[in-house]
C-alpha cells in the first residue's frame, strides 16, 4: 500500500490543496501540510459506495450515527484504556473545529488558556477567536522534561483551560506517563479543564508509547475533554471528520449545546461518519503498514537533514513531520523557506509565529508522509542546495 506505485500524482495535483500538490508550481515537491500522499484504505471507499448506492442521503442524528458513536467508544476503551461512554461523544466536522468548540464552551472573554510553544496555530487561534488570552508554555525539544514549576507560575485566577497536544505538532514529542500525570495534577490543583488533542496518537514510533491523559485516573478524566480526528491516520482530511468526547454528562451537554448540532447550522455529514467508522472497525492492517512505512521515512528524513549544512534534526517520537533546527545557517526560517522553494524546488513550512508560535523561529517543518522516491528526491534537493551555497 505504501510503495512508489501506490500514489497517483496526476490526481494529487488536482485534488491535494492546503499548500500541497494542487497549489505549488509544476516541479516543486510539497513537504508542507501534514496530509499523506497515499490513497485511503480500499475498505473506506467501498463502504462509502455501498452507502450511496441506496441514493438516500438524508439528515443524520444531530449527535451522530449510532454505529459511529459505538465504534469510537470502543476505540477509546480498547486502544486508549478510557472507559468511554458513546452517549458522551459526538462527531464534529474536524478536529480543528473540536479544538475551537472546547475553547468556545469553557472560555469566556478575558479567560486564559495555557498552550504549548511551539504548537499548531489552531490553539492560539481558537482561544483568541472566542475572546480568550493564550498564555504560552515552552516545551523543550527532544526528551527533556517540561518545566512544570514554570507552568504552574503562569496560572492566574483567569486561567481556565490547559491545552495539550499529544503527540506534539510540530516537534513530534510524545509525552510520557509521568509528564502527563504532572499536567493532570496541576489541572486538579487549579481546577482547570484539560483539552487533550490526540489526532496524532496513532502515529507513534517504537519504542515510544502513547498514553491518553484521560486514562490515568478518574479525577483527571473527569476534567478532560478529548478531541481527535481521522485525517492523519487514514487520509480523510477532505471528508472533515473528528470527535469530541467528554467524561461526564454535564460537560457533554455544555459541548453539544455550544456546537449548534441540534440545529442545522453545524454537524458532521453521514458519509464522513461512515468512513471513520469503517476506518476504526476494518482498517487496522492499513494503519499498521502506514506506521511501519513512516518509521522508515522518519529515519531517512532525519539522516539527510543532519547531513545538511546548518541543519540539525531530532528524530520525532510521533507524527509524520520533522522539525529541523536551521539556526546554524544564520538565516531566518522564512529565508530558508524561500531558498528551498526557489532553488531546491521544495516547499516547507517556516517556523513562524503565525504557524507554531514564537518558539518555532529558527526551525522549519517538513512532512514525510510520501513515497521513498519522492522523499529522497526532495531531501537530496535540500541537501545539495544548502551544502553547495
Amino acid at each position: 500500500m505504501f510503495d512508489q506505485n501506490t500514489i497517483n500524482l496526476d490526481i494529487l495535483k488536482k485534488r491535494a490543496f492546503n499548500l500541497r500538490w494542487a497549489t505549488v508550481p509544476e516541479g516543486v515537491i510539497p513537504l508542507t501540510a501534514a496530509d499523506p500522499d497515499f490513497p485511503s484504505a480500499p475498505a473506506i471507499a467501498e463502504a462509502i459506495i455501498r452507502f450511496t448506492k441506496d441514493r438516500y442521503l438524508s439528515y443524520g442524528p444531530p449527535a451522530g450515527l449510532p454505529e459511529f458513536k459505538e465504534s469510537v467508544a470502543r476505540f477509546f476503551q480498547e486502544k486508549r484504556s478510557i472507559p468511554a461512554n458513546p452517549e458522551w461523544l459526538f462527531p464534529v466536522d474536524s478536529a480543528a473545529f473540536g479544538i475551537y468548540l472546547i475553547c468556545k464552551t469553557f472560555l469566556k472573554p478575558g479567560d486564559e488558556a495555557l498552550i504549548f510553544d511551539p504548537v499548531d496555530f489552531l490553539f492560539r487561534y481558537s482561544t483568541e477567536t472566542v475572546g480568550g488570552k493564550a498564555v504560552t508554555f515552552a516545551i523543550p525539544p527532544g526528551t527533556d522534561e517540561p518545566d512544570f514549576d514554570h507552568l504552574e507560575s503562569l496560572i492566574t485566577p483567569r486561567t481556565k483551560l490547559l491545552c495539550l497536544c499529544n503527540p506534539l505538532n510540530p516537534t513530534g514529542k510524545v509525552f510520557t506517563r509521568d509528564e502527563l500525570l504532572k499536567f493532570g495534577e496541576i489541572a486538579i490543583r487549579h481546577d482547570l479543564i484539560i483539552l487533550s488533542d490526540e489526532i496524532w496518537s496513532d502515529i507513534i514510533y517504537a519504542p515510544h508509547v502513547f498514553t491518553s491523559i484521560a486514562s490515568l485516573n478518574e479525577e483527571i478524566r473527569q476534567r478532560t475533554i478529548t478531541v481527535t480526528g481521522y485525517s492523519k491516520s487514514y487520509g480523510l482530511a477532505g471528508l472533515r471528520i473528528g470527535t469530541v468526547m467528554a467524561s461526564n454528562a454535564k460537560h457533554y451537554s455544555m459541548l453539544f449545546e455550544a456546537s449548534l448540532h441540534q440545529s442545522t447550522i453545524h454537524g458532521a455529514n453521514v458519509l464522513s461518519q461512515i468512513a471513520a467508522t469503517t476506518a476504526l472497525n476494518d482498517c487496522q492492517d492499513y494503519l499498521d503498514g502506514f506506521v511501519a512505512h513512516l518509521q522508515e521515512m522518519r529515519d531517512l528524513t532525519v539522516r539527510h537533514l543532519n547531513e545538511t549544512n546548518g541543519f540539525h534534526c531530532i528524530a520525532p517520537e510521533g507524527c509524520y513531520v520533522a522539525f529541523a533546527n536551521i539556526k546554524a545557517t544564520g538565516k531566518s526560517s522564512a529565508e530558508i523557506r524561500d531558498i528551498l522553494f526557489n532553488e531546491a524546488k521544495v516547499a516547507v513550512v517556516p517556523g513562524q509565529k503565525e504557524w507554531f508560535g514564537e518558539g518555532a523561529e529558527g526551525h522549519i517543518r517538513l512532512c514525510f508522509s510520501t513515497t521513498r522516491p519522492i522523499l529522497e528526491d526532495a531531501l537530496m534537493r535540500i541537501k545539495n542546495t544548502m551544502n553547495n551555497r
